[in-house]
């Protein structure tokens, strides 16, 4: 299985940014796709933004405009570039990769936004 390893998360003020990263233990570039999830306390985990093998992004209706998703194939990472936060993006962050059908799930990193 895949082992993926996230960073970046921290606490920021509302209207700041963050950069997320998640590096992946093998090449990616036959992942099918790779992404970010977000679960809040007491919510279920939701998406957030993903990125197929051919560089197709799709996002969640709450954070298009803000936030942007990419990879580095050569790097193994892929990255959450978020902006202008709000209170309502604090969660924990999860990084995925889909590759046929096994999934891999990294242990996640804490996104706080103050008011």
């Amino acid at each position: 299985q895949v082992q993926l390893v996230e960073s970046g998360g921290g606490l920021v003020q509302a209207g700041g940014s963050l950069r997320l990263f998640c590096t992946a233990s093998e090449n990616i570039f036959n992942f099918d796709a790779m992404g970010w999830y977000r679960q809040a306390p007491g919510e279920q985990r939701e998406l957030v933004a993903t990125i197929s093998k051919g560089g197709n992004t799709v996002y969640a209706d709450s954070v298009k405009d803000r936030f942007a998703v990419s990879r580095n194939n050569v790097r193994n990472t892929v990255y959450l570039q978020m902006d202008s936060l709000k209170p309502e993006d604090t969660a924990v962050y999860y990084c995925n990769a889909r590759v046929l059908t096994a999934t891999s799930w990294g242990q996640g990193t804490q996104v706080t936004v103050s008011s």
